[in-house]
């Protein structure tokens, strides 16, 4: 049974009631306080009393119909089906505990981090972790997994803080040895665990992760799982320069992914082999693969504004000024489409850029590179964007008998390439 004294801090929280409007004409600020930090057992008279106030009813007999709907919940955010139904279901559910003590409560707290952050709700992600911090070291270590992991899930997308991240993820796979977890639950992790180290660029753990997920994967049939885990493994080997394995990876994901009819598979495939033919220096081969991506309106926008700036800095890398600039204006046109959602700055940035770059507003161009987009990208911990743009600066600048400038961003190029590489 959930402590009483967490539960009723919970719901006082929740209700942005101050532990003097709960506590008054029933207990002493005090002595509620004592309560809520499980310092103290209080009689059901009183208990009862605070309840009343919160307006909840200490009553369990629908408690089996409450863990049911909860456990097909969390089914939907763990697979992400429709939002409709998530939201519907989570409205049913929440009403059902808004008025009864429930087992279920803390386990249903916890998951609405994983729910606001589905749905894109950043700022309520962060309030619902603040707010589960209060009583936090109450928690099992079955409610202490998806803490993490959902904690995890925050700092990986809304502040991209991987690092934050995968201190997160560890700790959750430390309680894996104490807990009973379904084994796609603990594959899950892995692959998740593996995408943060590949952001990190800790290649050799992102592919030991990889291959761990993949195993178990393989064992389900589960082919979307087979595929991300192909992809993964792909990044990382062309990242060692494994070409051939590499594209193997690539060629079993994409495979899987026609097996399961699904586009986005297909497409982010095809996205990953226009990066290994770019890397290998083969521009029309790359250009093919990336033009799939954004020819695709079926594909998210943030895929296919990274298929078309790469297919700007392909062109422009091979002084092809008018596909250049046919390439941008696609590049505005789907930016536009994606408005103000979180990733859309930088592309903006690299658009304009080019834009400037091409059009020779010299100014224009050292004024955005040099004062937004640079700090932008130190901001954020971009390493690899960092190196290419800074190098385009230093050149522009060396074009222009600039030489002290030149020199200036090169050795940022070079000391940001050196921060990359012993990442």
């Amino acid at each position: 049974m959930i402590d009483i004294g967490s539960f009723i801090k919970l719901q006082r929280t929740k209700q942005e009631m101050t532990l003097n409007e709960l506590s008054e004409g029933i207990v002493s600020v005090s002595y509620l306080s004592k309560i809520e930090n499980q310092k103290t057992q209080a009689s059901p008279d009183i208990i009862q009393l605070l309840c009343n106030r919160l307006g909840i009813e200490i009553d369990n007999s629908q408690e089996e119909l409450i863990k049911e709907k909860c456990n097909k919940w969390y089914s939907m955010l763990f697979e992400v089906n429709n939002k409709e139904e998530i939201i519907t279901t989570y409205e049913e559910i929440q009403e059902m505990l808004d008025k009864n003590l429930s087992n279920s409560l803390l386990m249903f707290e916890i998951h609405k981090v994983r729910y606001c952050l589905i749905l894109g709700n950043f700022n309520e992600a962060l309030k619902k972790i603040n707010e589960l911090s209060e009583i936090a070291n109450t928690f099992d270590s079955l409610q202490q997994f998806y803490w993490f992991k959902f904690k995890g899930n925050y700092y990986s997308l809304k502040d991209t803080d991987y690092n934050q991240a995968l201190s997160m993820y560890k700790t959750a796979e430390e309680k894996i040895n104490k807990i009973e977890l379904s084994e796609d639950q603990v594959a899950d992790l892995q692959y998740t665990i593996s995408v943060t180290h590949s952001k990190l660029r800790n290649t050799l753990e992102s592919i030991d992760y990889a291959n761990q997920a993949l195993e178990i994967f393989m064992k389900q049939y589960n082919f979307q799982r087979c595929a991300q885990c192909h992809i993964i493994l792909g990044i990382s080997y062309r990242r060692i320069k494994m070409h051939e394995r590499a594209i193997k990876n690539y060629n079993l994901a994409k495979h899987l992914g026609e097996l399961n009819k699904d586009k986005q598979i297909i497409q982010l495939t095809n996205l990953n082999l226009g990066y290994l033919h770019s890397a290998l220096g083969e521009t029309q081969e790359a250009i093919k693969f990336l033009e799939e991506v954004v020819n695709d309106e079926n594909v998210h926008l943030e895929d296919r504004l990274i298929a078309i700036t790469s297919i700007i800095k392909e062109f422009y890398n091979i002084d092809k000024i008018k596909e250049t600039k046919d390439a941008i204006v696609e590049a505005q046109n789907i930016l536009g489409l994606a408005k103000d959602d979180s990733y859309s700055k930088i592309y903006s940035y690299i658009i304009h850029t080019f834009e400037y770059a091409t059009n020779g507003e010299n100014n224009q161009f050292v004024s955005l590179v040099k004062d937004k987009f640079i700090p932008f990208l130190k901001k954020h911990s971009d390493h690899a964007n960092l190196v290419y743009y800074s190098t385009m600066l230093a050149r522009h600048f060396e074009e222009q008998y600039k030489y002290k400038d030149a020199v200036k961003y090169y050795k940022l190029a070079n000391s940001t390439y050196d921060n990359l590489i012993s990442l």
